[in-house]
């Protein structure tokens, strides 16, 4: 009698493999969620902290966009023969403002006033406020704006009127309300009516933690000797570093060594890469989280394997091949590691999304957090299955199906 050939072991179309693989996941749905949870808690990390600084980078790069990059700082360094802070001269913005690129200058100067909400609170409590005089052309070279009210004018220089910055407005609890009277804060030894609250402004925070009076009204009631404090300046945007270079020797021609020129945006920069450090940080955290989750889909496998030998046993009986056997679990270790991804997935984009509205910023999603992020629970979950897919694969149908 001649042999009859055995039929040669077909390869499962992949919907199969899919379905099969899901067998798994859909009979134990607690287990399938606590295994997940652990892909998803490190899908949702990585997105987020790429994600949040990108909306964060955003928002900086409109707000450099509107405040312009082009603002340099002019303030007094030290003395070199006293040692003491250094002064600049009474004339620097004037000195300033003939240099050609220059296209606007103002000044704010520094008063040795204190400020408080009122005269009953110590002295000494000022919650790091200062006083500083205003020119009145101030707000249009910051690029700054009015929250509430209005800025310092002619009209009101030279009276005891104030503009908070918005720190300064946070920390003293006032604000100015429609239809209700002006506030009043307390100056050196008088009050002084609120007549506006400003935006706060990135690229000038000693505004922001300041109260402004006019220069008039500073050399009036606060002592003010009129010299400037800080000096600003905008520049053509082509010339900004050439007139950077000059500002000391012409803010202070007799000494310009006790001069210090600095470029806001420069610090805002700085500031992004100290971010991105720790957003280099995070992602690694991530990754250990995805690792972790990584461990317990393995783990979540390999205990499927021991529960179902008989199914496997079963299976191999009736004509499946080790190939067949180990592609099953496999699928099943990428569809349990793609169900996690994908709640990671949604919890990283929300969580980006409402982080991002409550600072204001512009939600950004990098398109490579979210391939990378769907991308890794991909690889997680292969990497996962393989060792629990080939030792399924190796079992024999006598071995599993004796399996009691």
């Amino acid at each position: 009698m001649a042999d009859i050939p055995l039929p040669r072991a077909t390869r499962l179309p992949l919907p199969d493999v899919l379905r099969l693989g899901t067998v798994g996941v859909r009979t134990r749905p607690v287990r399938t969620v606590l295994a997940a949870l652990g892909i998803a808690i490190g899908i949702a990390a990585l997105i987020a902290v790429v994600s949040i600084p990108a909306s964060n980078q955003a928002a900086l790069r409109a707000q450099l966009a509107a405040l312009g990059p082009n603002l340099l700082t002019v303030v007094p360094g030290t003395d070199v023969a006293g040692g003491g802070k250094a002064k600049l001269p009474a004339v620097a913005v004037d000195m300033i403002r003939r240099i050609g690129p220059v296209r606007s200058v103002s000044a704010t100067g520094d008063t040795d006033a204190t400020v408080r909400r009122t005269d009953l609170v110590p002295a000494q409590e000022t919650g790091g406020l200062s006083v500083k005089a205003a020119r009145l052309d101030l707000l249009p070279v910051l690029g700054g704006s009015v929250r509430t009210g209005r800025f310092l004018d002619q009209a009101t220089e030279a009276f005891p009127v104030a503009v908070l910055g918005a720190r300064a407005a946070r920390m003293l609890g006032t604000e100015l309300r429609p239809g209700l009277p002006a506030p009043a804060v307390w100056i050196k030894d008088r009050w002084f009516t609120v007549i506006g609250v400003l935006h706060a402004n990135p690229l000038a925070f000693e505004v922001d933690n300041a109260v402004l009076v006019g220069w008039q009204a500073a050399r009036d009631h606060l002592g003010f000797d009129g010299t400037p404090g800080e000096i600003y300046v905008r520049a053509d945007d082509h010339a900004v570093e050439a007139v950077k270079a000059v500002l000391g020797r012409t803010a202070n021609p007799g000494s310009p060594n006790e001069v210090l020129v600095s470029r806001p945006s420069d610090a805002l920069a700085a500031q992004q890469l100290v971010e991105q450090a720790y957003s280099g940080l995070f992602v690694g955290l991530g990754g250990v989280a995805l690792l972790v989750g990584g461990i317990g889909v393995a783990n979540t496998m390999v205990i499927s394997v021991l529960e179902r030998r008989r199914e496997i046993g079963l299976r191999r009986a009736l004509g499946a091949s080790r190939r067949q056997i180990s592609g099953q679990f496999l699928a099943e270790a990428v569809v349990l590691a793609g169900i996690g991804g994908g709640i990671g997935l949604l919890i990283g984009v929300a969580a980006t999304a409402v982080y991002s509205a409550s600072q204001g910023w512009p939600a950004v999603l990098p398109l490579v957090a979210l391939a990378g992020g769907v991308g890794a629970a991909v690889v997680v979950g292969v990497l996962a299955g393989v060792y629990p897919a080939v030792r399924a694969s190796r079992l024999t149908p006598t071995e599993a199906l004796a399996t009691t």
